[in-house]
């Protein structure tokens, strides 16, 4: 059992492990978003009619009520491939911070804690804490492996 749990493939399986779950909630709410709902409907519903009487222009609420899902879904996709893992990370990092502004604009009161939030906050925090090459149930680090030996024949 040691041999399998070490130090770096214990921290790899945790690395694995957050970022397949955080992974799986985007890409599946990607999913709903763009083929239940449809990314104009999206827009729509949680956009347009929310925000219509705050600040923000309408063509910027289009532009985000559209295009996020899709964003979620490559978010989604790299993480539970493991390609890009860092960069990915703190891409939905920016994501929640948009998304924490977007609620508290509506309810200024608003408590983080509800819903996914905060659990995917915490998942990004550990994600961009860890270093990269603790990553190692990964497609990057598969492919980092095959490289480095084709270097050395």
């Amino acid at each position: 059992m040691n041999i399998i749990f070490t130090n770096e493939r214990s921290l790899g399986l945790s690395y694995f492990t957050a970022r397949f779950i955080l992974g799986i909630s985007f890409f599946n709410a990607a999913i709903w978003k763009i083929f239940i709902l449809s990314p104009t409907q999206h827009a729509q519903q949680f956009f347009l009619i929310p925000f219509q009487a705050t600040w923000i222009p309408e063509p910027l609420l289009w532009l985000l009520g559209m295009t996020i899902p899709f964003i979620e879904l490559a978010i989604g996709i790299l993480l539970c491939l493991g390609l890009r893992s860092k960069e990915t990370a703190f891409l939905t990092g920016l994501l929640l911070i948009l998304t924490t502004y977007g609620h508290s604009l509506l309810e200024p009161l608003y408590n983080i804690s509800q819903g996914l939030t905060m659990a995917r906050v915490a998942l990004v925090l550990f994600l961009l804490a860890i270093p990269n090459k603790n990553d190692i149930f990964s497609l990057e680090c598969v492919f980092g492996y095959f490289v480095k030996n084709l270097k050395t024949d």
